[in-house]
């Protein structure tokens, strides 16, 4: 334990003589070590924005002040730079400032206050559209058997509102060992938070219609690497295909406004809530755990709940039968 404290504090007094570019280097090649390599292109991202800004390659960690912070806001402002966008790479910065605070790299005076006091951090809310039940129904009966690009697009979207609105990079890295007994059981790669819902007819028929294009052991065709760096950067080009094949299905269904990856989410949460089930049940559904009130609420809700309410809701959209109900009949 002596030994690594000492380290770090050798590594710290290094740091310290750095520049601010330095340690937002050695930050990134830490956050690409532990595999966080969407958290390393957030900081690899302001990084750049921010050498745009200062114009010279090293600035010294004592620049790292209310001044600094300041007028890069202003540049950004400056730039039109949208204000989430701004809020983004304040919120970079303000964590790497706090970071290099705790492990004394920074030595913040008692009387400097916190130089982000007076720079929007929040997140303004945006619009997120969803589409009707007519418009989801049009998307699921859409001929796409001259286009199989547009017909495994249509696919995943489709598979993602049975799911409660599974995020792509979800998707993307479910492998077989997350279906058991027709429950499919995985964790929110964003959050961290375990999710399990029942595997409805609609979303086995997708999973047998494209797996067998899959290798790695992944569920569908999207990535083909086991190497962590090589699978994100895989996610990362299939993400911007499937934002660009979404466009396409959107005009081929008739949809009034571009589908997104976000879009069948919130066309859930939506179609949801007209259907009269209840706010907390959503919640659990779609794994949220930023509230607090909703994350005491999910542990009490039992997953059969959630997995009735979803089947009522494919059912009522997309006008079929559950799995268990075909089982049932036979």
């Amino acid at each position: 334990m002596k030994t690594e404290q000492k380290g770090m504090t050798a590594t710290n007094s290094c740091l310290s003589k750095c520049s601010i570019q330095q340690l937002f280097e050695w930050e990134i090649a830490h956050l690409r070590e532990s595999r966080r390599f969407s958290t390393a292109n957030n900081y690899k991202r302001t990084l750049n924005s921010i050498n745009h800004y200062l114009g010279r390659p090293n600035l010294p960690i004592a620049k790292f002040n209310a001044e600094l912070v300041s007028g890069y806001n202003s540049y950004l402002i400056g730039r039109g730079i949208k204000r989430n966008s701004i809020s983004f790479y304040m919120r970079v910065l303000r964590a790497m400032y706090r970071k290099a605070v705790r492990s004394n790299i920074i030595k913040q005076p008692l009387r400097q206050g916190d130089p982000f006091a007076d720079v929007y951090t929040g997140v303004d809310r945006t619009h997120k559209r969803a589409i009707s039940e007519e418009e989801l129904l049009c998307i699921s009966r859409c001929d796409f058997t001259a286009s199989p690009r547009l017909a495994f697009t249509r696919d995943l979207f489709i598979f993602s509102y049975c799911a409660r609105g599974m995020a792509f990079v979800d998707m993307a890295y479910l492998r077989w060992h997350n279906i058991r007994q027709g429950v499919l059981a995985y964790t929110r790669r964003k959050t961290g938070q375990p999710m399990s819902l029942s595997l409805e007819r609609q979303m086995m028929e997708i999973i047998q219609r494209w797996s067998v294009l899959s290798i790695k052991d992944y569920i569908f065709p999207i990535l083909t690497s086991d190497e962590p760096e090589v699978a994100h950067k895989q996610y990362q080009t299939a993400l911007r295909n499937y934002n660009s094949l979404l466009k396409c299905v959107s005009r081929a269904a008739g949809v009034k406004h571009f589908l997104t990856s976000y879009t069948s989410r919130h066309s859930w949460a939506t179609t949801a809530r007209n259907h009269g089930i209840p706010i907390d049940i959503i919640s659990a559904a779609l794994g949220h755990t930023t509230e607090k009130t909703t994350r005491i609420y999910i542990a009490s809700i039992d997953n059969s709940v959630i997995d009735n309410a979803n089947q009522r809701l494919i059912n009522a959209v997309l006008h079929t039968v559950s799995s268990q109900e075909i089982l049932q009949r036979k």
